[in-house]
């Protein structure tokens, strides 16, 4: 019903655009007669005809019982009393719901053209609003993802559960608040708020976040591409016996972080997010003597001040599944401010998407990291196969390293789309399901200086593939890919978000 409203609306509206374009160039134009409404047209000549101007009188919006209104429209690229014309108000509307979905605040979006008086418009934004409250049971392995959990043998003391309460939109400003007890493989308390908009501009934001952290075992080192992971107790070399036991034997690693962040969004496309962060890192004694590289001179423990700025552009149809615009993003970070650790790191990311066919998209994403100097310890070594910045086909590795460079491919094409009813509220009154089926192609590069025991580093990297992807509410995208590489081994995948 809201795409049938959306359509017969942009219709509407492109109509009359066309009778005003009929008016404008007949020689008997019937202006006295539109000339007796209230208003009358704003005439902008130019080189081939004079374009009429239509004043945005009322912005009306329905279905935000939780958003504050102001909140909706800051993400509007218009406002009551602007003067805009036919063809730019049709993509103006477009681009409204685009940043409208783009908050993750709501499931649908319906931005339509409500009526008309002459010259003047009224504009309906109609939005269906998420749950935001998610108190609810916690479970998640810790590996990177689940062919290395499988590796692991699947054990069950590999897995993270607990507590997980997160408040999105939490007074309504698209605020979030978090607080997370979390048990088993690691022990994890943290607690943030994130208010992206804390002044009368909306312009300005800040973040606070504190969390603390323990852990059994600890990725000490990497051999073969593969992490390896030091327990608290093996027959054939207990902890006890080669440490002074720094946490008597309980756990090996403890962490904790303070993080104070400040956002400034000037406009709607564009962010400014600085972070300052105060860390403490200990490891048992244990860790050390295996891998005295770990910290910088076999340190036990490290405690460091953490600064950085991040720029990022956000012009995509859709972020949690990009198909068509651009997404940039240049952070800059600093870390440490001694030999205990000192690091410079700069990242630049790319993400571009053009529809090349009907139904069918070529996505590109580039991303280039460096770190200074390039004699670092083990712990700032993370590169390719961490988190999302990694190789399709080549999951079951780790590339370490203080310089990368990652060109992903992707080509896309929409098989079809369905919806199942459901009868929860009118905000969840169906599922929305997307299915695409994809091919694609990678290749990266990572240099390491320090740590040479692994093949994949300091060589050129390649691999391809095909899959199909399956998108439904709240972001979900479910990933089933059969990758190969260039070591000849082929396999099936499976991710549950985006790549991009």
């Amino acid at each position: 019903m809201n795409i049938k409203k959306y359509f017969l609306s942009s219709l509407l509206v492109m109509c009359l655009h066309f009778v005003v374009n009929a008016q404008a160039v007949s020689v008997h134009s019937p202006y006295d007669s539109i000339m007796t409404q209230p208003s009358s047209p704003v005439v902008v000549s130019d080189t081939n005809a004079p374009k009429y101007l239509f004043v945005i009188t009322e912005i009306a919006l329905s279905g935000d019982r939780v958003t504050k209104p102001y909140i909706i429209y800051r993400e509007i690229p218009f406002k009551t009393g602007d003067s805009i014309s036919l063809p730019d108000l049709v993509s103006k509307f477009d681009l409204a719901r685009r940043q409208l979905m783009n908050t993750r605040l709501f499931n649908d979006v319906v931005v339509s053209l409500k009526g008309f008086k002459g010259y003047e418009v009224e504009i309906q934004v109609e939005v269906k609003e998420r749950w935001y409250l998610f108190p609810i049971p916690y479970f998640k392995i810790v590996d990177r993802n689940l062919s290395e959990w499988a590796k692991q043998g699947y054990r069950l003391n590999r897995v993270n559960y607990g507590a997980k309460f997160t408040y999105y939109n939490f007074t309504g400003r698209n605020d979030k608040l978090k607080a997370w007890l979390i048990t088993g493989y690691t022990r994890q308390a943290e607690l943030s708020y994130e208010q992206p908009n804390a002044d009368k501009s909306l312009k300005h934001g800040y973040g606070v976040n504190v969390s603390y952290a323990t852990a059994k075992e600890v990725n000490h080192i990497t051999r073969d591409n593969e992490q390896k992971f030091f327990p608290i107790q093996r027959p054939e070399t207990p902890i006890d016996s080669m440490s002074g036991g720094l946490f008597h034997g309980q756990v090996l690693n403890e962490q904790f972080n303070l993080q104070l962040s400040y956002t400034y969004r000037p406009a709607i496309k564009t962010r400014h997010t600085v972070r300052l962060n105060y860390n403490i890192n200990r490891i048992d004694e244990a860790i050390a003597i295996i891998n005295p590289r770990y910290f910088n001179n076999g340190k036990l423990r490290v405690a460091y001040p953490e600064l950085s700025y991040t720029i990022d552009y956000n012009n995509i149809d859709y972020v949690a599944y990009p198909l068509k615009g651009v997404l940039g993003e240049v952070s800059l970070l600093r870390r440490g401010i001694n030999k205990d650790m000192d690091m410079w790191q700069l990242s630049v990311k790319g993400t571009f998407g053009w529809q090349i066919a009907k139904k069918t998209y070529y996505g590109l994403q580039a991303y280039g990291l460096l770190k200074l100097p390039f004699d670092q310890p083990y712990f700032n070594q993370r590169a390719l196969g961490y988190g999302d910045l990694f190789l399709r086909g080549l999951e079951k590795y780790v590339i370490d390293g203080v310089g990368i460079g990652m060109i992903r491919n992707t080509f896309r094409r929409e098989l079809f789309k369905f919806n199942i009813p459901l009868s929860l509220s009118k905000s969840h009154d169906k599922i929305p399901f997307r299915v695409f089926i994809k091919t694609y192609g990678d290749m990266g590069y990572a240099y390491n200086k320090t740590f040479l025991e692994n093949s994949l580093a300091n060589r050129m990297l390649y691999t391809a593939g095909a899959g199909i992807d399956l998108l439904t509410y709240y972001d979900f995208a479910f990933r089933f890919e059969y990758s190969c590489n260039q070591l000849g081994q082929k396999g099936l995948f499976l991710h549950f978000k985006n790549d991009f």
